[in-house]
């Protein structure tokens, strides 16, 4: 008898308190007064028209464009030093055959000379697998090509990324830092 009676009575208090919580919604009228002005923290430009009117009469220099273009001459130059001065370059190759089987391999590398004979091949060994590769192309759509041709003969043909030793790179001489030779 206790038990339902205390339950309930805890019941109408918790009840009675949810109301006493809930507060009326606020009208439209309550905020009629209300103003708010960010004048102070906005942005201002200056007025486009007046920037534009100045642009025309100003005197444009054709000089200016020939400093631009003396300034990207310069940029491309130091570009092609960095990229000359790297031993390899990255791009991308189509990987015709990869597997540990060295006859397998072989036997691979001779078709892909009997198909096509035009192709440059490459065929590496990396312990414990063989790779055999053609073409080296700066960018994957340069690759497609040669892919697309190969597919129908080799299907498990695909296109990977790639690191290549950059041709006519010198190796820089190292010298010994105590001064003996």
């Amino acid at each position: 008898m206790k038990g339902p009676l205390l339950l309930s009575f805890i019941a109408v208090i918790l009840l009675g308190s949810c109301s006493l919580l809930k507060k009326p919604a606020a009208t439209a009228n309550e905020f009629g007064s209300y103003s708010e002005s960010l004048d102070e923290t906005r942005i201002t430009f200056p007025d486009l028209e007046e920037q534009l009117a100045k642009d025309v009469e100003e005197e444009v220099k054709p000089s200016g464009s020939l400093a631009v273009d003396e300034e990207l001459g310069i940029a491309l130059d130091r570009l092609k030093q960095t990229n000359e001065a790297e031993m390899y370059w990255s791009g991308f190759t189509v990987l015709v055959f990869s597997g540990v089987d060295r006859d397998l391999a072989f036997k691979t590398r001779n078709e892909l000379f009997t198909y096509f004979p035009e192709f440059k091949t490459d065929m590496q060994y990396q312990q414990p697998r063989y790779l055999i590769k053609v073409g080296k192309f700066a960018n994957r759509i340069e690759a497609l090509s040669f892919y697309h041709q190969l597919k129908p003969q080799f299907p498990s043909a695909r296109i990977i990324q790639d690191r290549f030793v950059r041709e006519g790179y010198v190796v820089p001489e190292v010298k010994p830092i105590d001064g003996n030779q």
